[in-house]
């Protein structure tokens, strides 16, 4: 473990690693003061479970463009910077709202301000996520592509140890501080990833890349028998023409870059034209790599799995917190479970479930998540008494069993996305999946907050809870009428 400390800091800089890991340690802590969100937005504010999901869904909502923030930063430097500049940016944007809001009362005590600062903070966040996932992969590009794996693996392991300290911390501080002290002592981790932007050197992007780009971008627009190559090409993952149609259109080409190449015509071009070539090429690429139907067919089947689901998770804990009495320490402890529940599901994927095909895994993931609503079904109604069965051990191996589940639906599209993604724009790809999965469980929050609106479901008034948790039974199953949006033949491991 020394020794691979050691030579990943030989390879990419001491101050670079502690970046990346003070990066993904803060990301995966951020469960210690969301956690005293959730209590402020119930106990401070008031708020009914719906009106409480609500805010967080909005809050929330940044998770789901963070394409837009890779394709910006990929194609607009600052100051001749790709990365640095937007890494300190996203960081005063994580930073400021927690500062503001642990000061200032009056923001922390009103729904909308909370609302936009909390919103403002998950730009942040996420455009912070977005540049990190960027830089790991320049780095293993352009330095030792043998320490690929290492930096994902360091990567994983300090969100997971930040998750897990969250989790713990995220309960006791409530018993024993105030919401404005929690505030700004979560603070603390962005305002050290604040300082530790400037100890990372930054290669300038020069102009000849821009260049490159708008020649590249240039190209698909002057030859349609290369726009129909250049589709041939990702829409297969790989660079694969036929002869005859490079042939067709190669006297075109060779004028395209004899002119597009000039000196002169380089020289002439604005900033601006050229990252607006860029932007074009890099949503070019994107745009094709989208349209491969293992790609576009899997993201279409998330997002209605997530849309046609409704979440009641905040009224779930508004009813964990209020009838049941589960105090937030426990709470962190079931937090736990489930980042040792998820890791645990990443290890069975990779071992047993790789192989198998996709349409399958998928199928039995979804039917086991439809079964575990049941033990809801068991906790509201109560039946769980009757058998002697305690209320937390109930919650606390249905989100362990449940996040493993997850990961079973994650890892084979995460993997196939690397694999028959175009090189270059693997992270934006990812990023791209990642945001429509995150667009639809916010939409599928949204649509839990209304059932819980039209069913009266307020703090206090759980009445009708065991029929929500039925209604979300029933709607769990309709993804499975989508299964047929997955290729027959696609496994974990190929398309």
């Amino acid at each position: 473990m020394i020794e691979w400390s050691k030579q990943l800091k030989s390879a990419f800089g001491a101050s670079f690693i502690w970046l990346i890991c003070l990066i993904y340690f803060t990301q995966g802590f951020r469960s210690f003061v969301w956690t005293a969100v959730s209590y402020h937005l119930k106990d401070d504010l008031k708020l009914s479970p719906a009106a409480s999901q609500f805010v967080t869904s909005v809050a929330f909502f940044p998770w789901s463009i963070k394409p837009l923030y890779g394709i910006i930063s990929d194609c607009i430097p600052i100051r001749g910077r790709r990365r640095t500049p937007y890494l300190f940016i996203s960081t005063v944007l994580s930073l400021v709202p927690w500062i503001m809001l642990g000061l200032n009362a009056s923001l922390r005590s009103s729904k909308v301000p909370l609302m936009f600062f909390l919103t403002a903070q998950n730009i942040g966040s996420a455009m912070a996520d977005v540049v990190a996932d960027a830089m790991i992969a320049e780095a293993v590009r352009f330095e030792r592509a043998a320490f690929a794996g290492d930096l994902q693996s360091i990567s994983w392991m300090s969100m997971a140890l930040g998750g897990i300290f969250g989790s713990l911390l995220g309960g006791y501080v409530l018993s024993n501080l105030q919401i404005d002290a929690i505030f700004l002592l979560f603070a603390i981790l962005p305002a050290l990833q604040l300082v530790s932007c400037g100890l990372v050197e930054e290669s300038p992007a020069n102009s000849k890349d821009l260049s490159e780009d708008s020649n590249s971008t240039s190209l698909h627009m002057s030859n349609g028998d290369d726009n129909a190559a250049n589709v041939d090409r990702l829409t297969n993952g790989f660079s694969k023409t036929s002869t005859s149609r490079r042939k067709k259109s190669q006297k075109n080409r060779k004028k395209a870059i004899s002119f597009n190449n000039s000196p002169k015509q380089v020289k002439n071009k604005s900033f601006s034209l050229q990252w607006f070539y860029s932007l074009k090429t890099a949503s070019y690429s994107l745009f094709n790599a989208f349209r491969q139907p293992i790609i576009l067919r899997s993201m279409a089947w998330f997002f209605l799995a997530h849309i046609t689901l409704p979440n009641i998770s905040t009224v779930m804990f508004y009813y964990q917190t209020e009838l049941l009495n589960l105090d937030a320490s426990f709470l962190g402890n079931v937090r736990v479970v489930g980042w040792l529940g998820l890791m645990l599901g990443t290890s069975i994927y990779n071992k047993y479930l790789k192989r198998k095909k996709l349409q399958k895994t998928l199928m039995w993931a979804q039917i086991a998540l439809s079964l575990l609503i049941l033990i809801d079904m068991v906790l509201v109604s109560r039946a769980n008494i009757a058998f002697g069965i305690s209320d937390k051990m109930l919650v606390l191996w249905g989100t362990a069993v449940a996040d493993a589940i997850n990961q079973f639906k994650l890892m084979p599209f995460l993997i196939l996305s690397g694999q028959l993604c175009p090189p270059g724009i693997e992270g934006t790809l990812f990023a791209l999946f990642m945001s429509m999965n995150n667009f639809g469980s916010t939409v599928g929050s949204f649509v839990g907050a209304w059932l819980a609106s039209i069913l009266n479901i307020s703090s206090g008034s759980f009445d009708n809870l065991l029929l929500g948790v039925v209604i979300q039974f029933f709607c769990s199953f309709i993804p499975l009428a989508f299964l047929f949006l997955i290729p027959k033949d696609a496994t974990g491991l190929s398309a």
